[in-house]
């Protein structure tokens, strides 16, 4: 099993100690500039991919969605849901992308030296998106009940989470954690692992180090890799995104988790649980891709190396 083998703490190109706590929380601010723009520039698919989701007969298509949706509430409609999705993906794209790499060095370099690449990469990002997902969960319960109620639950992040904390405390903000896991954590480690993996790939089938590139195709590459990281991303977490959706907008007061789960479940059936997918897949390739993109172009104006292909 092929080891990790990381660059030694020292200098980067720029002022900023690798591996240090500076370096940590760049890479964390790259993590929002990364996540947060990206997540809400596609809120209109998002929009539609959670209506669908939880009524798949309330559009015929995303365009005729659109079409509705503007007729009667012009480009705010549209974008219905945009401020829980700017500022929860922003936190969780701090934690998403700082923790990977604080776990990605420890895990690698400090506690298991000897371990195989792809396994370090699982586990960190794994590591991370626990984490982050804390940080996301209260808006995308906002988010989602904005989105796939109508007419809307609340018309503004502020209203929405001092409705659902008025009425069901924080915890109601929490109530979709455990499945909101289970979507971003998978999502998240194939999202990281099959980046890495297919930035390595791609510099092996061009037959030189990742070095004798430079920065602008370096990044072209990390555009390459995390398009096809994002098809896979999609995929596996999907049958869990739609029962986030449906979570949010249908569990009864009081009702367990695992028993609003089967009885949505129950509604719905397996075929339900993909109900959007290439709606998903195209918005999750994309913004996996331009997320990979804008991360390691961050880390290279400040002197950084991109992520993988070491």
């Amino acid at each position: 099993m092929a080891a990790t083998k990381m660059q030694g703490r020292g200098p980067s190109k720029g002022n900023i100690e690798l591996f240090s706590p500076t370096y940590f929380a760049a890479c964390g601010l790259g993590g929002i500039i990364s996540c947060g723009p990206t997540h809400t520039s596609v809120t209109p698919l998002d929009l539609v991919k959670c209506r669908r989701q939880v009524d798949p007969n309330i559009y015929t298509s995303n365009l005729s969605a659109w079409r509705s949706i503007f007729a009667k509430e012009g480009l705010r409609g549209v974008f219905f849901g945009w401020a829980p999705t700017a500022v929860g993906y922003s936190f969780q794209g701090a934690g998403k992308y700082g923790f990977y790499e604080i776990f990605k060095y420890y895990y690698g370099e400090k506690l298991f030296p000897n371990a195989n690449k792809t396994v370090v990469y699982l586990g960190a990002s794994a590591s991370a998106e626990f984490l982050a997902d804390i940080a996301l969960c209260p808006f995308e319960a906002v988010k989602v009940r904005m989105q796939t109620t109508l007419p809307p639950y609340a018309n503004s992040l502020r209203e929405g989470w001092g409705k659902v904390t008025a009425k069901e405390g924080l915890g109601g903000l929490y109530k979709g954690l455990y499945p909101l896991w289970g979507r971003q954590i998978p999502y998240t480690m194939v999202k990281f692992a099959t980046f890495e993996t297919t930035v390595d790939q791609i510099y092996k089938t061009l037959g030189k180090p990742k070095e004798s590139y430079n920065a602008l195709q370096q990044t072209g590459v990390s555009f390459l890799g995390g398009y096809i990281a994002g098809i896979g991303c999609a995929v596996i977490s999907h049958p869990a995104d739609v029962m986030v959706s449906k979570l949010n907008a249908d569990r009864q007061p009081g009702e367990s988790g695992g028993k609003a789960m089967s009885r949505i479940y129950g509604n719905i059936g397996f075929k339900g649980l993909w109900n959007g997918l290439p709606v998903r897949i195209a918005m999750i390739g994309t913004l996996t891709a331009f997320q990979w993109l804008i991360y390691d172009s961050f880390k290279v104006s400040l002197g950084f190396p991109t992520t993988g292909g070491h």
